[in-house]
């Protein structure tokens, strides 16, 4: 898909937000190959920021902490604009973070079934808050907390049942509307 947005010149940046397993990292990868823009993984900046992987900050500094760092990397931890940015699933979560983030670019939230997530999530062990006896279970609880937040996002794509190109170019197409200032609808 050719690049189009209607000025070049503005460049702002794309957030992606969503419980874990949604595919903000690979998503994001392949859009800002296509847009031409870098991209952040705001957990890899993190880890790299404080010199400790994810499940070692949990475990030593607690996830308020790790909280604040994610607030600390959205409002001054990267470029203004030119980026596409994959957030830590819980990075939108606190109060006013959806504000900030959208003060910063655009934000569009990725969703998928508790089914999907845990298939997607299952094999990586760098998920501290799946590290428990009942990962399912854990998804479930975290969803019904979480899913309520992500849902006062104005843009949202379904993952569910769609193929990797299918939901970039969803995303890309919101990007550019949104950018060009034509309405977007809420989910697609």
């Amino acid at each position: 898909m050719a690049d189009n947005t209607t000025d070049p010149a503005v460049r702002p940046n794309l957030y992606l937000t969503g419980f874990m397993g949604t595919g903000k990292s690979s998503i994001g990868r392949e859009l800002s190959r296509t847009l031409k823009y870098r991209f952040i993984d705001s957990d890899r900046w993190i880890e790299k920021d404080v010199g400790m992987k994810i499940p070692q900050i949990f475990a030593e500094k607690g996830e308020a902490w790790f909280r604040e760092c994610e607030k600390r990397f959205i409002q001054e931890g990267h470029p203004a604009e030119g980026c596409v940015v994959a957030c830590g699933g819980g990075l939108v979560v606190p109060e006013g973070m959806i504000e900030l983030v959208e003060s910063r670019g655009v934000l569009v939230a990725l969703f998928a079934s508790v089914k999907t997530v845990l298939d997607r999530t299952s094999r990586n062990k760098n998920r501290p808050l799946l590290a428990v006896e009942d990962p399912e279970a854990r998804i479930r609880e975290l969803m019904a907390k979480r899913d309520p937040i992500y849902r006062k996002v104005d843009l949202a794509v379904s993952t569910d049942g769609r193929s990797f190109a299918d939901v970039r170019d969803a995303v890309l197409r919101i990007y550019r509307a949104h950018c060009s200032g034509t309405p977007v609808s809420k989910e697609h």
